[in-house]
Order: C-alpha cells, then structure tokens, then sequence
C-alpha cells in the first residue's frame, strides 16, 4: 500500500544528535520518513556550558569546526536523508527564573537555531516541509512562528518534565508547545491523553521496534553467564534509579538465592553503591555491544522489567519489552498504563510479592505455543506501522497532504491521564 506521505519534505528536530549511541525513536523514524520523503535530521545545536566544558571533546570540536566555517554541517548519511549539524551556540539560560527574560532569552536562541537550520533548508531546496518535533520543548518552541512549516506535529514519547532539567521551565512551556502545535503524537496511550488536554488533535501512534537479531538454535549462552545456575531472571538496559525499582530485585534475590538475577548494562551511581553489589546471587555484567545483546536475552530464562512508577516512566513506552518479546522470551514486568498494550503477552505486577509469584508463573509455564505468540506480537510493532499513523494523523490535519484519516484505533479518545 503507498503510503499517505509520498514525495514531501521533512525537518527533524529533537534531543538526541544522529551519532548517539543509544536506540534512538528520532532516528529510527527519520529512517522510516526518508523512505518515501526527502529528510533532513538536525543535530541538537551546542549551548555555552558545553564549549566551556568540553570544547576539547572530539564532537564538541567537530560542531566548532562548522561554527568556524571549516566544516561542512551539513551531511548526506543515506538516500533522501541529510544530517545538519549546525553551526551556531545557544546561550545556557535553563538557570535563570521563569518570567520575562527566560522567554525572551529562549526566543534568541530560537532564533539563531532557526536561522541554522534555514541554511540548510536553502541549501537542499526543501519548500512546504512538516516540521517534526521530537520532545524538544526549550530550543525548539519558537520554531513554528518562525521557519513557517506546512504542518507542524510535536511527537511525545517521554514525560521528560517530570523532574531534572526539563522541570523547572517545561512544565509550562511543554503545554503551550502542545496546544500550538498543528499534530501531536504519542507513542503510548498515556501520553496521547496528556496532548490531549491541551491539543485535540493528539494521537498514539504506537511504537516501532528494531527487533535484537537471534541467535542461531544451539549457541551457548554467553561466557559471563554460562557457570551461572539457573534459572536465570535477566534484564537488559540502562540500570537508572529515576526508572528501575531497586526493592523488587532486592527481594528477588532474598527470597530466591538459587536464582541467578543477571543485570546487562550501565549503571548509574545509586546502582554502583547498592548493596546488590554484595549479593552472591545478583551478578552485574555491564554494558555490552548491542550485537551481543541478543545472546544474553536468550539466556534468560525469564526476562524482567523492575520499573519503578513515577511520572518520568507511568507513560513511558518500554521497547525492551518489544525486543524480549520478539526473541519469544517470557517477561516479568511492572503494571503501568503504558503497559497495557502488552497485557495479554506480559506476565503484569503490582508489588515485589507478586514479582515472585509471577517469576515462577513464566517458569512453570513457558512453552512453544507461548513463544511462538509472544515473537508474532511483538512483530506487528514495527517504524513502518507506526510512521504510517503519523502519517494519518497529519492527513486527518490537513486534506491538502492526503485524503485519508487515522485509523480508529489512534482517533479514540480515553480518559485524561491524572498528573
């Protein structure tokens, strides 16, 4: 089927530059988008806090070189998909009071990063384009008014304003960026009824998944798991207080010293000194190259997701729980709205008490059968499917762009989420 959006221009904004390390919803759509669109993908520009502290950092010294005209910012990185860096500083202004002088502060820096990203524009011929906004609040809330897009659609994936650097200015500037915006979406329900107090026409889109490569029948579990005993409980992922609940582990590794909780990935500091580095049974293993990650999913014996909830990850879409799934791998999780899309395939917890019943649940009840519908689930969220609801929530915007409207399931609305 041709998809709604054939033949258009795309600008892609967010947090996240085209060389992060980590999975990346940005990137992975401006892919999809570049399929049948012509994309430019712009990196977030450098502020003065950061040349001040790591001018001497490789990228820091990179995005300089474009700043001082020895460097081109502006990159081809695959068909119909550019990369601009650009060549501007944006003042640090997130410490100064909420009021007069943060807007008027925040609107320069809109201005110089809109007057980058023109060039840009001007430089590949890019006319009647759709602004893509991904979750960025501060540098990016100006810049409707001011590159004049076609259509203008703000993509919530993460309740960033929950705490941390976003809090203090984006609790009121997230909802104004929303309200103004032409399209919001959503990659979780939840957040689709937050946009949805502020702008009426907010949808979920769901979530794609790049889904981990497994491993050929009969390869041995990787070296750093293989003594352990089994059965072998395991997550995959940054191990973040702000989301993981340290207590559930905690009280998996006391009240089953004959499991093997095995945790793959970096940790932050309140990880690095929890007492978990003390207990025989729970065994760090740090992080690894996403091409191995596969190998130690499928060495689990039951894959888990300890969430903490909060306001940070209440709505926030897990794809881990997509990549265990595709692997056919049983999951533990936490229950929260989010989650819910995986009800019928996900073992759903409330409390560490029922993390344990529900552990040994999976054990005793893992099959072919299960596997075989847990791995068909998970392949029907994929950047394709999702991107073409983005694509009809922008037709059902505007006629002119396309005639049709999204599907039932991304218009119906639900109750507001209680922040």
């Amino acid at each position: 089927m041709k998809p709604l959006l054939t033949g258009r221009d795309i600008v892609v904004v967010g947090q996240q530059p085209w060389d992060t390390a980590l999975g990346s919803n940005c990137k992975d759509i401006a892919r999809e988008f570049s399929r049948h669109n012509r994309v430019l993908y712009v990196n977030s520009p450098l502020d003065r806090n950061t040349v001040l502290r790591h001018r001497h950092e490789p990228a820091v010294q990179a995005r300089l070189a474009v700043q001082r005209g020895q460097a081109s910012g502006l990159q081809a990185v695959a068909p119909n998909l550019w990369v601009l860096s650009p060549g501007t500083v944006l003042e640090s202004i997130n410490w100064l009071p909420a009021g007069w002088l943060h807007r008027q502060a925040n609107k320069l820096n809109n201005k110089r990063f809109a007057q980058a990203i023109g060039s840009g524009l001007a430089q590949l011929n890019f006319q009647d384009f759709v602004l893509f906004n991904d979750n960025d609040i501060f540098r990016s809330f100006h810049l409707k008014e001011l590159l004049a897009p076609a259509v203008s659609v703000y993509y919530s994936r993460d309740f960033v304003v929950a705490g941390g650097y976003w809090r203090k200015h984006g609790l009121a500037l997230e909802p104004a960026l929303i309200a103004k915006s032409d399209v919001c979406v959503a990659n979780s329900s939840y957040l689709a009824d937050y946009c949805r107090l502020h702008n009426p026409q907010s949808f979920d889109v769901g979530q794609g998944c790049d889904a981990l490569a497994p491993q050929p029948a009969g390869t041995p579990a990787p070296a750093d798991v293989r003594p352990l005993p089994g059965p072998v409980v395991g997550y995959v992922g940054a191990l973040t207080s702000a989301r993981l609940d340290l207590e559930v582990l905690r009280y998996l590794s006391a009240q089953r010293p004959q499991w093997s909780i095995v945790l793959v990935g970096p940790e932050d500091e309140v990880f690095k000194a929890s007492d978990l580095h003390r207990r025989p049974n729970v065994h760090f293993l740090g992080a690894k190259p996403t091409a191995e990650l596969a190998s130690y999913v499928q060495s689990f014996d039951v894959c888990l997701n300890p969430q903490a909830v909060n306001l940070l990850t209440v709505g926030n879409y897990p794809r881990k729980i997509d990549e265990y799934l595709a692997l056919g791998k049983p999951v533990v999780a936490t229950r929260t709205e989010a989650m819910r899309t995986f009800e019928q395939h996900t073992y759903l917890a409330e409390s560490k008490e029922e993390y344990l019943t529900l552990i040994e649940r999976a054990l005793a009840e893992d099959d072919p059968g299960r596997q075989r519908r847990r791995r068909d689930f998970a392949a029907t969220h994929t950047w394709e499917n999702s991107v073409a609801r983005i694509y009809a929530a922008i037709a059902a915007h505007q006629g002119g762009l396309a005639t049709a409207r999204p599907p039932a399931s991304a218009l119906t609305p639900a109750l507001a989420p209680s922040l």
